[in-house]
């Protein structure tokens, strides 16, 4: 693959990351369907009811979405490795922001660890990961613990920054 093909396959896996968002800040569910395989995997945390296998499933399980007034996703921290011509991976970090019925508000922070496969023509999402960072406001859902190298030896907290 040389360089051109490259920056526009970036371009448009970024895209699809980004179109993901605003389908489902929209409910437009059907939109956000036709971005993934017939056969994707989805799996958003670790409850059986977050999975998903297959376009028609997804697009079931994330009606679960209506019980929210309003949502906001906002993508950054996007990297893409392309493996090939038509296969790639990527990581990208999300803020989902949702209002409830009565106004509460509650965050999810994550990250989206993605397989795309190019076929007819465009990039599709053949299975999504998300792994939880953390939650805020209103959700009370389980977060798993997230990797992170320890500190080196003899690290001490600086004093008075968190006062």
């Amino acid at each position: 693959m040389d360089d051109l093909a490259r920056l526009v396959a970036h371009r448009e896996i970024t895209d699809v990351l980004v179109d993901y968002c605003r389908h489902l800040d929209a409910m437009d569910l059907a939109g956000l369907a036709a971005l993934f395989t017939a056969e994707c995997r989805v799996t958003y945390g670790p409850d059986p009811r977050l999975e998903a296998r297959g376009r028609g499933a997804l697009e079931a399980s994330l009606a679960r979405m209506w019980r929210w007034r309003r949502t906001a996703h906002h993508l950054s921290t996007i990297r893409i490795w392309i493996e090939s011509g038509d296969s790639a991976q990527s990581e990208s970090a999300v803020w989902a922001w949702h209002e409830a019925q009565d106004g509460t508000a509650a965050g999810v922070y994550g990250l989206y660890h993605d397989k795309l496969v190019h076929d007819g023509g465009r990039w599709l999402i053949s299975e999504r990961r998300m792994e939880m960072r953390g939650t805020g406001g209103a959700f009370r859902v389980p977060v798993p613990p997230a990797y992170r190298a320890p500190p080196p030896p003899g690290w001490r907290a600086p004093e008075g920054l968190d006062d």
